[in-house]
């Protein structure tokens, strides 16, 4: 997916991002990433098996009364808006075609991406990664650790970086916001395992601009000033977590640009077509 707005790009579409906690979606102004009506959110359902999920989704959309298509993000990887993980969600989302089972209970026109690259396809379009060559990787830091990569401005979809691994672990469950929580960490020890998990992804991928999201980049000057061993600029995200619904909705519109409205099949983002 190349980053960008082609003429033909409708200024408005809506995004829902499906996150382990809620399902949160808002119409979103293309322009700026800004919202057009508040957010609105629901409770994930548990456990987090497809059809519940759909119908979640359902009722965002008809809170909105949105009839166009729709981007959604999906907590793992998707290729050709087939599901191919499941971490953080019920197993049985495995192999399933979740574009078209989405599409099928909302009645509409479902782009599908992987959360981490919808958000990172927000920054690099509107935020802390706008006009940036060069390689360029999102982390988003919370339950987990999403990743999103980017080379002169085009999306390398589904990297989930945060199961490379660190001293024999998943990186994520050492350096993710939960991880900090859950153990009590101060800024400080978590700074160093987030700085011996970015030295490992920076000698994999030699980027040269980090940007660091998720709900805890809210409070970046906390630990992104002890960081060490790392190369490579690291800054805060801009969007923080409105940034996976504005993706989603960029993705969406890119896969419908408003002289080709009205096609006939779900398309997943990551194809050529939704490159555009």
């Amino acid at each position: 997916m190349k980053i960008g707005h082609s003429e033909g790009m409708a200024r408005e579409m809506l995004g829902i991002d499906i996150g382990g906690s809620g399902i949160k979606g808002a119409p979103v102004d293309l322009t700026d990433g800004s919202f057009t009506r508040e957010r609105f959110r629901i409770d994930t359902p548990r456990p987090a098996r497809p059809k519940p999920v759909a119908k979640v989704l359902a009722e965002v959309v008809d809170h909105f009364g949105w009839d166009g298509p729709v981007g959604v993000t999906y907590p793992g990887v998707v290729i050709d808006g087939v599901a191919l993980s499941a971490a953080n969600v019920s197993k049985h989302w495995l192999g399933l075609d979740a574009a078209s089972l989405i599409a099928d209970v909302t009645g509409r026109e479902i782009t599908l991406l992987n959360d981490a690259d919808a958000a990172g396809v927000a920054e690099m379009r509107l935020g802390a990664g706008r006009d940036r060559r060069g390689t360029v990787v999102l982390l988003t830091l919370g339950t987990g650790i999403g990743s999103a990569l980017f080379t002169d401005g085009v999306l390398v979809p589904n990297t989930e970086f945060g199961h490379i691994q660190v001293n024999g672990k998943d990186a994520e469950l050492r350096a993710s916001a939960k991880a900090r929580t859950e153990e009590d960490l101060s800024w400080a020890k978590w700074a160093k395992r987030l700085s011996e998990y970015l030295a490992h992804l920076e000698a994999l991928i030699s980027p040269s601009l980090i940007i660091v999201g998720g709900g805890v980049s809210r409070k970046s000057e906390h630990f992104l000033p002890l960081i060490k061993g790392v190369r490579a600029e690291i800054v805060p995200a801009r969007l923080v977590n409105n940034a996976g619904i504005a993706g989603a909705a960029m993705a969406a519109a890119a896969a419908h640009p408003v002289e080709t409205a009205a096609p006939a099949r779900v398309r997943a983002a990551g194809t050529a077509e939704a490159a555009r």
